[in-house]
C-alpha cells in the first residue's frame, strides 16, 4: 500500500507534495511529508505502526490519544509545540489501516526542534531529564481508568532474564558460540533482575523508553521541547523512566559503538541528567524512589543489554539490524555501560544524595 493512499486518510486539507525516511527508531517505519496549501508548506509525521511488536494497535492509540489529549490540557497555549498532537482520520478516528492490515498514524510536526542519537553535553542531559521528569508530572492526575498495558511486562526484567535463558538453550541460529563473553556476563549479574520490582515501588504512568532521541530539543536554544514516541506509555515504574535515562544519556557514544574503550558513565553527565530530573519529579517521589535512582541505572542498562542479546541469538526478530552482529554490538556496549557505573556507583549515590 503507498504511502500516498495514506495520506488520503487523514483530516489534512492540503495537497501531498512528497515523504522521506525520519528518524532513527529501531521499531515503527516513519515518514516526514510535505504538504501544499496555497503556496505555504506544512509538514506532518505519518508512521506505519510495527503490529508485530506492538501486538494491540487499538490499545496503544487509545493509551496514545488519552495521554496526548490530557497534556494539551495541562499545558494549554503551550501545547501546540510542547506536546504531540494526532491528527484524526476523516472518520474522526485517531489510525487507519490500509488494505494489507498496516496500521498507520498522523501527528503534526513540531517545526525547529529535533532528536539526538547521543548526548553530546551536560545542558542536553538536563534538558533531557527535566522534560521527561515534567511528563511524569502532567500525567500524575490522568483520569481514569487505568491505562492499557499494550506490552505485558515491557520491562519486568526476571522475565526478561528468562527470555533470554530460553534463548541460550535454544540457540536457534547458532550464535552462542559467538556470544560466550556475553552470555557469561548475563549469567553473573542474574541478582540485580528483581532490585525494583521487589521495592513495592508505587504505580505511575511512564513513558518506559526515555532515550535522548525521544525528546525534540530546540535548534537554537538547545531546550527541551516535546515527549515523543508514546507507542509505550502505560503503567510503570517512576524509575523505569529515571534508569532508561541513565543509560542513553550518561555516555556520549552510540548505542551501537565498536570501540568499547569509548564506553563509559560520565559523572558530569550523570550529575546534570538527576538534577533535571529531580527539578521536575522531585515533588512526587517517594524517599523509595529516590533512594533507587543510582541501581535503576544499573539495572535498565543490564535490561537492554540481556534484551539486545536475547534477540542476537534468536536471529535479530525485535530490533531492526544494519548489519550482522549488529544486536551483538548493542549488547556489549550496555554491558560495558554497566561495569563503568558499578565502578562509580559510590560516586554516583553521592552525587544523587547531595541532590
Amino acid at each position: 500500500m503507498s504511502l500516498e493512499f495514506v495520506t488520503t486518510q487523514f483530516a489534512i486539507d492540503a495537497e501531498f507534495y512528497g515523504a522521506e525516511p525520519w528518524g532513527s527508531g529501531h521499531i515503527n517505519d516513519t515518514y516526514l511529508a510535505t504538504y501544499r496549501q496555497n503556496g505555504a508548506v506544512t509538514r506532518y509525521i505519518h508512521q506505519r505502526i510495527n503490529h508485530a511488536i506492538f501486538r494491540n494497535p487499538e490499545a496503544m492509540m487509545d493509551n496514545i490519544a488519552r495521554v496526548t489529549a490530557h497534556l494539551r490540557k495541562k499545558l494549554g497555549s503551550k501545547a501546540a509545540r510542547h506536546a504531540l498532537t494526532l491528527v484524526p482520520t476523516r472518520e474522526g478516528e485517531s489510525y487507519c489501516r490500509d488494505k494489507e492490515g498496516n496500521y498507520w498514524r498522523t501527528f503534526h510536526c513540531i517545526e525547529g526542534a529535533r532528536s539526538h542519537d547521543t548526548i553530546q553535553t551536560s545542558r542536553q542531559a538536563f534538558e533531557a531529564a527535566r522534560v521527561f521528569g515534567e511528563f511524569q508530572r502532567l500525567l500524575a492526575d490522568l483520569p481514569a481508568p487505568r491505562l492499557q498495558e499494550t506490552i505485558p511486562d515491557f520491562h519486568h526484567t526476571p522475565k526478561r532474564f528468562a527470555a533470554l535463558e530460553r534463548a541460550i538453550e535454544a540457540d536457534a541460529v547458532h550464535r552462542a558460540a559467538h556470544a560466550k563473553a556475553e552470555i557469561k556476563f548475563a549469567l553473573r549479574h542474574k541478582t540485580l533482575c528483581g532490585v525494583l520490582l521487589d521495592a513495592n515501588l508505587p504505580e505511575r504512568v511512564t513513558h518506559n523508553d526515555t532515550k535522548i532521541n525521544n525528546v525534540l530539543l530546540d535548534d537554537e536554544t538547545n531546550e527541551a521541547v516535546c515527549v515523543i514516541d508514546l507507542d509505550t506509555v502505560m503503567p510503570g515504574l517512576a524509575l523505569y523512566d529515571f534508569g532508561d535515562m541513565v543509560r542513553t544519556a550518561t555516555c556520549r557514544s552510540a548505542e551501537d559503538e565498536r570501540d568499547l574503550g569509548k564506553i563509559h558513565m560520565e559523572m558530569e553527565l550523570f550529575e546534570a541528567l538527576a538534577r533535571g530530573y529531580l527539578t521536575a519529579a522531585g515533588g512526587f517521589l517517594t524517599p523509595a524512589e529516590r533512594a533507587l535512582l543510582v541501581t535503576s541505572g544499573k539495572l535498565i542498562t543490564f535490561e537492554i543489554g540481556i534484551r539486545f542479546l536475547a534477540d542476537y541469538l534468536a536471529g535479530d526478530v525485535y530490533f531492526k539490524v544494519h548489519h550482522e552482529g549488529h544486536n551483538l554490538d548493542r549488547c556489549r556496549t550496555q554491558f560495558k555501560l554497566v561495569e563503568s557505573i558499578i565502578a562509580q556507583e559510590p560516586e554516583m549515590e553521592r552525587v544523587a544524595a547531595r541532590l
